[in-house]
């Protein structure tokens, strides 16, 4: 099953949602609505190969709890994963047993030519 981990109130996100190709057969998961399980989170861990790959750094709360200036671990990043929704790097898509991670040019064309 094809599906894109998203947060709907993220423009980013639906930017890229809107510009998807027509007829994907994507499950949608809202992560704000929807939190992500653990066995989600082992899922994405399994294909990307680390937590640290899922985790966004870019998120105000990384900044805010002062992260960036500890040695975070595999265990560190997927306890702050599970526990908000900010800390995974959207959107991540997994498509035909790959993950696509984040919302880079690179990544993108890629997650459109698996779509196609």
């Amino acid at each position: 099953m094809n599906k894109i981990y998203y947060l709907a109130s993220c423009d980013t996100c639906r930017k890229i949602i809107k510009a998807l190709p027509k007829g994907h057969n994507l499950v949608f998961h809202d992560i704000k609505q929807d939190p992500i399980t653990e066995e989600q989170l082992d899922e994405m861990h399994q294909l990307s190969g680390s937590y640290e790959a899922l985790f966004s750094k870019k998120a105000q709360l990384y900044k805010s709890l002062g992260l960036k200036d500890k040695a975070l671990t595999e265990a560190d990043f997927k306890k702050y994963i599970l526990e908000h929704y900010t800390f995974l790097s959207r959107p991540v898509f997994i498509i035909n047993g790959a993950i696509y991670i984040g919302n880079s040019q690179q990544n993108i064309l890629q997650v459109h030519k698996a779509l196609s």
